[in-house]
């Protein structure tokens, strides 16, 4: 079986991860919303895997450094 390599490296995840902490107004707040969001993904993509090298965690933080533009993502 051949193991496909994510598109993302680890420096690549630790600098959106920077991102979306940096752009939020609560540590807290942007830590327990990924966290959320990597859960509710952990369970609605059990049929569809797309990347089964990508942890859930991993894709909530790229879709929501993805989503700055988005100020009701990380604001309130």
């Amino acid at each position: 079986m051949l193991h496909r390599r994510s598109q993302y490296d680890s420096t690549q995840i630790i600098h959106r991860s920077e991102q979306l902490v940096s752009a939020a107004s609560n540590r807290y707040r942007i830590t327990v919303q990924v966290s959320n969001r990597a859960k509710r993904r952990r369970y609605e993509d059990f049929e569809n895997i797309d990347d089964p090298m990508m942890k859930p965690v991993m894709r909530a933080i790229i879709e929501m450094s993805d989503e700055l533009t988005q100020p009701e993502i990380i604001g309130d």
